[in-house]
């Protein structure tokens, strides 16, 4: 099977990337935090605020609370779920965080290079498990990111420097290659994460998908047969030039020649780590060598007009409390209950979630090429049907009217959500080529990026109205395809959001600070 036979499968017949006897081997599953051996610990502050909003802290202890925030280890929960056959119940015990990630598995590690007075410079590793961060790796390393960066981030300015990056096993082991479409999709949750926190922190961010992989994996000290940075992201406390694009190609020798590969040793728990032979393939083909390979992505035109126009109200800027949007936020899935949404909740949801972001994709307004439909039942104030948002003129364009939660009912893979009883189904939306001709294979993976940015977005706006949105990939793509007429834009969906109010589930849930 060939890469781009691979992707299509991946997309459109995830079942075929799965092998028929695939079984997941739970005994010997890695943990879903990467634990370092013998490095310098520098400890992080524990008693974390329980409103972002009255953030007051500078230095260390400012970080402290934004690392937690974005990535920490925030609550655990044990739920009781009755089994399959009917036999019993079985109890499922998790640790939280304040993202999502398919299967609580998550296969995103955060490093940081922190330039701050009372401590080491130089590049750390965030240990979600126990709070703290790592020294991996000591000094200054301003122009060496932004030689990797292609010349377009003066890295001297910054405050910092994010990086995500994937370790490629701890979702394979589950989810076998269709690990890879999770994998892009969990890493752009906690981008979208870190957008929200950083902001509330006064902190000016910038999401680079594009650098030069191999020279970052080195810096890293990554074995990038097993991990991989997906993510680069420069913040500090005022605005800076790094927001402005001027790619140069300068020789690597220039700024690399004292950059040496640093060893480090890490526990996994797993013994038996299988082969991931199409998540390498693909990993290796998606790497930029040189900054001549980066793209920018033209945002999409006007499209087809398929129906009546119906404008939303206009709304101001939705102000909350986003640690206590936080702290609610989960996927309801059987808990949703059947309400009415009034139309001005809709239009609030929508339009915050669409606010454009700062990324290197795009060259002109930041507004992304993504989209978002919707089907809609029991909004107040507008007919049941099927809907685009355009974002530019604020309005839901009408593509069906009807009630179509029988049909997607029908079409989901695992009946774990009632969408009888969900008012709000919405689908992120992109381009059916994965920006292919534009980034190459790298295109599919930033597009995920893009979803799970645009998602986590959505998912907090959702809790802050009073509402919870369950992420979900396991539905028939073609009927949803079908049902918004996708083939005319060329588009195809990218991850369904069923959207409500919801009862709160049955579980014993701890937070774990102080």
């Amino acid at each position: 099977m060939d890469l781009d036979r691979f992707l299509f499968h991946l997309q459109f017949q995830s079942e075929r990337v799965i092998p028929a006897d695939w079984k997941v081997a739970w005994e010997d599953a890695p943990l879903p935090y990467k634990l370092y051996q013998s490095l310098q610990e520098i400890p992080l502050d524990c008693e974390i605020p329980h409103s972002l909003n009255e953030e007051t802290t500078t230095g260390l202890k400012k970080l402290s609370h934004l690392l937690w925030y974005v990535y920490g280890q925030t609550g655990y929960s044990e739920t009781t779920m009755p089994q399959p056959d009917g036999a019993g119940e079985e109890t499922i015990h998790a640790f939280r965080r304040y993202v999502p990630s398919g299967g609580g598995l998550y296969p995103s590690e955060l490093y940081i290079y922190l330039k701050m007075e009372g401590f080491p410079e130089g590049i750390y590793h965030y240990d979600a498990a126990h709070h703290r961060l790592l020294l991996i790796r000591e000094g200054n390393f301003d122009s060496f990111l932004t030689g990797a960066l292609g010349n377009r981030c003066d890295v001297s300015e910054a405050q910092g420097v994010l990086f995500v990056t994937t370790m490629f096993w701890k979702n394979f082991f589950k989810y076998n290659q269709f690990a890879y479409r999770l994998q892009g999709l969990d890493a752009g949750a906690l981008l979208g994460q870190w957008q929200q926190v950083s902001s509330r922190a006064s902190l000016y961010t910038r999401v680079y998908f594009q650098f030069l992989d191999r020279h970052i994996n080195q810096l890293l000290g990554l074995n990038e047969e097993e991990e991989s940075i997906y993510a680069v992201v420069p913040f500090a406390e005022r605005k800076l030039s790094f927001l402005q694009d001027q790619i140069e190609n300068l020789p690597a020798a220039a700024w690399s020649k004292d950059i040496l590969e640093v060893k480090t040793s890490h526990y996994q728990r797993s013994i038996n780590v299988l082969d991931f032979p199409y998540i390498k393939k693909i990993n290796h083909q998606a790497m930029f060598d040189s900054p001549e390979q980066f793209g920018a992505i033209k945002q999409k035109g006007a499209h087809v007009k398929m129906g009546t126009a119906h404008p939303l109200p206009e709304v101001e800027p939705l102000v909350y409390d986003l640690a206590e949007a936080c702290r609610k936020r989960h996927s309801p899935e059987l808990n949703f209950i059947n309400r009415p949404i009034p139309l001005k909740q809709l239009a609030l949801l929508l339009k915050e979630t669409m606010q454009p972001s700062d990324s290197d994709l795009y060259a002109e307004d930041g507004r992304s090429a993504l989209t978002i439909y919707g089907c809609f039942h029991g909004v107040e104030g507008l007919p049941d049907g099927a809907y685009r948002y355009d974002a530019l003129s604020h309005s839901l364009i009408e593509i069906h009217q009807g009630d179509f939660r029988l049909p997607l009912q029908k079409a989901m893979k695992v009946d774990n959500v009632n969408l009888h009883q969900v008012p709000i189904c919405l689908h992120i939306i992109g381009e059916r080529a994965h920006y292919k001709k534009e980034l190459g294979y790298r295109g599919y993976r930033i597009q995920q990026m893009e979803a799970g940015m645009l998602l986590q977005r959505l998912l907090l706006t959702a809790s802050a109205l009073g509402m919870n949105g369950h992420p979900l990939l396991g539905y028939d793509g073609k009927t949803c395809d079908d049902l918004y007429q996708l083939e005319k834009t060329g588009e195809t969906t990218l991850i369904q959001v069923p959207v409500g109010c919801y009862q709160p589930k049955s579980s014993l849930v701890a937070n774990l600070h102080t």
